[in-house]
């Protein structure tokens, strides 16, 4: 196995690089107890997630690396693919149900969630989603926390759907109603997610611009990229969620 260094560019973390078939990644005060939870994924059977495998010399977390396609563009998956990563999500949420976390555990909560009722992901969206040989497979763990299903469940519609401003609501409604589907989200929660999605999107744009208030990175950073975009998606959500609620129904 090769032990050459390639740099895996990413849009938050930095320092990533792949050694051969495993990716190391900076640790922080969350990396044991993401460790055990991928543990814990692939022993109840959620194999949608790279293996944890320890440490290197340098300290950093070594990952399985996953070969495979990127996940497209936001907002650019077929509505039969919407449906397969909504289902996916699922299953996601069914195995991370049954994690129990140790006394003390650390977590990287970048975005406070409406509530926490079980551990979640919280960036499931194209940019950490691969195509590869056993399905899909989501990747960048270190942001997983406590929060709620309809929380990240609104992040990942709005993020794997492209619900956007520069999308027609029709055409908005029908992607959501794809990803959803996909869920399989009970009548009676739909509501509350049409609800959801406007407050989600705008969590994000006020952690870009408070970060850019205080100069914090990545955040600053990102905030002059899509501060706009977030702005614009949450108004966009909020402004519209009768016709979510109705295309849920």
């Amino acid at each position: 196995m090769s032990d050459r260094e390639e740099v895996l560019k990413g849009n938050v973390t930095t320092g990533v690089v792949r050694i051969g078939d495993t990716v190391r990644r900076p640790v922080g005060p969350w990396t044991e107890t993401v460790d055990l939870l991928l543990d814990h994924l692939h022993a109840v059977g959620f194999t949608a997630c790279p293996r944890p495998m320890g440490r290197d010399k340098q300290g950093r977390q070594v990952l399985e690396y996953v070969p495979g396609e990127m996940g497209a563009a936001s907002g650019t998956y077929p509505a039969t693919e919407l449906r397969s990563i909504g289902q996916l999500l699922a299953h996601l949420h069914e195995a991370l149900a049954s994690f129990v976390p140790p006394a003390g555990a650390n977590w990287n909560q970048v975005i406070p969630p409406d509530r926490e009722e079980m551990i979640c992901h919280n960036d499931v969206a194209p940019w950490n989603l691969v195509r590869s040989d056993r399905g899909w497979v989501l990747i960048d763990w270190d942001g997983a926390a406590p929060g709620s299903r309809l929380w990240d469940l609104a992040y990942a519609a709005q993020s794997m759907a492209g619900l956007r401003a520069d999308r027609t609501v029709p055409q908005s409604a029908a992607r959501l109603r794809a990803f959803v589907d996909g869920y399989g989200l009970d009548d009676a929660s739909r509501p509350a997610l049409a609800d959801l999605l406007g407050r989600r999107a705008r969590a994000m744009y006020d952690l870009l611009r408070e970060g850019a208030r205080q100069q914090r990175q990545p955040w600053a950073r990102i905030w002059t990229e899509d501060g706009a975009y977030w702005l614009a998606t949450a108004d966009y959500l909020d402004a519209h969620r009768y016709a979510w609620r109705a295309g849920l129904e």
